[in-house]
């Protein structure tokens, strides 16, 4: 893989309603993550706004994580599509590699009651920097794992985020 763009596509199908789905990892993730996954976000906070377009959130790892902290800005939200839009623009998550990663967030209905989360991951490489297919598969398979356990929570909790 050379230098540029590289867009990645991930899909998977969840037993929960895009509603809550959207409601807990978009709206709430500053509060549901920390708490999910206290072994390796210590917290995340708002830099700037409230959630809009033009909000920006650090993450803060936890000494575990392998990184400290990422930025990341809201580009585009719609509660009634289920759809996100947010970009990676500063923190040591991008690996000195990368210029940002924009990731675009869509929950659509599927089945009886559940929903079918697609990720779409642009990572932008700084100039002159090659990009490989590891460095882009640990941070797919945290977002995944990250939506895995929002999911388990909100089966286990049928009332949250309703």
């Amino acid at each position: 893989m050379g230098r540029g763009v590289i867009k990645v596509y991930q899909s998977f199908r969840t037993q929960v309603t895009p509603d809550r789905m959207f409601k807990a990892l978009i709206l709430d993730s500053h509060n549901i993550c920390p708490q999910l996954m206290f072994s390796s976000i210590k917290s995340i906070q708002f830099l700037q706004g409230n959630g809009e377009p033009g909000t920006i959130k650090q993450l803060n790892f936890t000494e575990a994580s392998p990184f400290k902290y990422v930025k990341h800005r809201i580009d585009a939200i719609d509660e009634e599509k289920h759809t996100c839009r947010y970009t990676f623009i500063e923190g040591d998550a991008l690996m000195e590699k990368l210029d940002q990663i924009t990731y675009e967030v869509k929950f659509e209905a599927y089945g009886f009651g559940g929903c079918v989360c697609n990720i779409t991951s642009e990572y932008y490489a700084k100039e002159n920097v090659e990009i490989k297919e590891q460095d882009i598969e640990h941070g797919k398979d945290r977002a995944v794992g990250m939506y895995e356990v929002v999911e388990a929570y909100l089966l286990a909790h049928p009332r949250a985020y309703t």
